[in-house]
C-alpha cells in the first residue's frame, strides 16, 4: 500500500468518525433536552406531535418500531410515508446508513432503526412543520409512517446476510407488517375525515402507488377526496419483481403489478386502472437528483456515487416518466424544479422537497412546493417547472 493510498483511508477513517460523532452528538443532544416526542396520552393535545409504539412492529435490524400522529382537524388526514434509503440484496443489507458513512462517502443505503437522530427526519421539517406559519397543513391530522426496514414499506421477509464485521446477520423486512399496524391506529385515531391526501418522500414516494389501493379498500373506503403525492420516487431496476417477490416477499398483488424497470409507473398504471380520474394525482422531483442518480449508478456500475453524467442519465429518464405519467393521466400534476444546495447536491439537484425546509421556502415559477400541494388537495391541480424538462 503506497502512502497515497494510506492517506486516503486515514482521510476517510477521520471523516467516518466525525460523522458519527456529529449523529451522535445530535442525539444525545434531543434525548438531553427531552425533545423525543413524548407517547400518545390518553387524553391528548391538538397540534402536537406524538410517538405511537407499535408492538407487532420492528425496524431492521429487530429493534422497537414507532409511528408519530399529529390529532388535529378529524375532516383532513394525512397519511404519511416516510422514506430513507433502500436494501435490494445481501451488500445493500450489510451497508445501513450511519452519520459516519455519510460524512465519508462510503455506500450507506438504507436506516435500519430508528434512533434519536431519525425524528428529525421524521417531524418538524416541512409538511411536518408546526412552527412555520406559512405551512398550509399545520392544522392537519397526520400519521407518519416512519420507515426502518429498506423495503419500500411492503416487505414481509426476514433476509439473512453476512455484515461488513463477517458476521451473520439479520434484516427484517416488516414493512408490510408495519404499514398495516399503523393503519390500525390511524383507523382508530381518525375514523372518518372528509379529504386524505396520501403522501410519501424519497422510499416513501414509492409506497404511496403502491399501497393506496388497500388504504382505500380496508380502512378508508367510503372517503370521495383522495389526493395522491410521490415526491422523488424513480430508480429504473430491471429485477423489481424478483426484489419485490423473492427478496421482500411482498404481498401477491404488489408483486404481480410490476411489469417493467420502472416500479414507480408499474404502480401508478395498476391503480389507475381500477380508480382512474377519481382520485388527484401529483407527482415532483428535481432535474438531476444528487440521491437517487447515485442509487441509479450503483445499479447500473457498481458504484455508488453522483457525477454529471449518472445526473443527466436521471434528468433523460425523469423526462420520460414525466411523459408517460401524463399519458397515464394528462391531469397528472408536476413539480419539477432545479434546486441546487452548495456542496451537498454534488453538483446535481436535491433530493424531495415535501419534507424539507425549502418545503414553504425556494419557489419554482414563483410558486412554493407547499402553494401547489394546497392547491392541489383543494382541487386545483397543475404544473410547475415543466419548462426544465425543455
Amino acid at each position: 500500500m503506497d502512502y497515497r493510498e494510506k492517506r486516503r483511508m486515514r482521510k476517510q477513517m477521520l471523516e467516518q468518525q466525525f460523522g458519527d460523532f456529529v449523529e451522535n452528538t445530535i442525539g444525545k443532544r434531543i434525548v438531553d433536552r427531552d425533545l423525543i416526542a413524548p407517547e400518545l396520552l390518553d387524553d391528548p393535545e391538538k397540534g402536537k406531535w406524538y410517538r405511537v409504539v407499535i408492538p407487532m412492529g420492528m425496524s431492521g435490524d429487530g429493534s422497537e418500531y414507532h409511528v408519530y400522529v399529529k390529532i388535529a382537524d378529524p375532516e383532513k388526514l394525512c397519511i404519511f410515508f416516510s422514506g430513507g434509503g433502500i436494501a435490494y440484496d445481501e451488500y445493500t443489507a450489510a451497508r445501513p446508513i450511519t452519520g459516519g458513512k455519510v460524512a465519508a462517502d462510503l455506500p450507506n443505503y438504507y436506516w435500519n432503526n430508528l434512533r434519536p437522530f431519525t425524528q428529525i427526519m421524521n417531524i418538524d421539517m416541512g409538511i411536518m412543520n408546526l412552527r412555520d406559519n406559512d405551512n398550509p397543513f399545520r392544522d392537519w391530522s397526520i400519521i407518519d409512517i416512519a420507515y426502518a426496514t429498506g423495503d419500500f414499506h411492503i416487505g414481509n421477509n426476514d433476509f439473512p446476510y453476512e455484515g461488513e464485521d463477517g458476521e451473520q446477520h439479520v434484516l427484517h423486512f416488516h414493512g408490510y407488517i408495519n404499514f398495516l399496524e399503523a393503519m390500525g391506529v390511524s383507523k382508530n385515531l381518525f375514523a372518518n375525515p372528509k379529504k386524505l391526501l396520501i403522501a410519501g418522500n424519497s422510499a416513501g414516494a414509492f409506497a404511496v402507488p403502491a399501497l393506496t389501493d388497500e388504504i382505500l379498500t380496508m380502512w378508508y373506503p367510503g372517503v370521495k377526496d383522495i389526493t395522491l403525492l410521490s415526491d422523488s420516487a424513480l430508480l429504473l431496476y430491471n429485477k423489481w419483481k424478483y426484489t419485490a417477490k423473492e427478496v421482500w416477499k411482498a404481498p401477491k398483488p404488489i408483486c404481480d403489478a410490476v411489469n417493467s424497470d420502472n416500479i414507480t409507473l408499474s404502480w401508478y398504471r395498476n391503480l389507475f386502472a381500477k380508480y382512474g380520474n377519481s382520485l388527484r394525482y401529483l407527482y415532483s422531483s428535481s432535474i438531476r437528483d444528487y440521491v437517487l442518480s447515485a442509487y441509479y449508478n450503483d445499479i447500473t456500475n457498481k458504484e455508488y456515487k453522483t457525477d454529471s453524467d449518472v445526473q443527466d442519465a436521471y434528468c433523460r429518464q425523469l423526462k420520460e416518466m414525466v411523459s408517460d405519467l401524463k399519458l397515464l393521466n394528462h391531469d397528472f400534476g408536476m413539480y419539477i424544479n432545479n434546486w441546487v444546495l452548495p456542496i451537498v447536491t454534488k453538483g446535481g439537484t436535491v433530493h424531495t422537497a415535501v419534507r424539507e425546509p425549502y418545503f414553504t421556502r425556494f419557489m419554482q415559477d414563483d410558486v412554493t412546493m407547499a402553494r401547489w400541494l394546497y392547491d392541489a388537495v383543494n382541487g386545483n391541480v397543475y404544473d410547475v417547472g415543466m419548462d426544465l424538462l425543455g
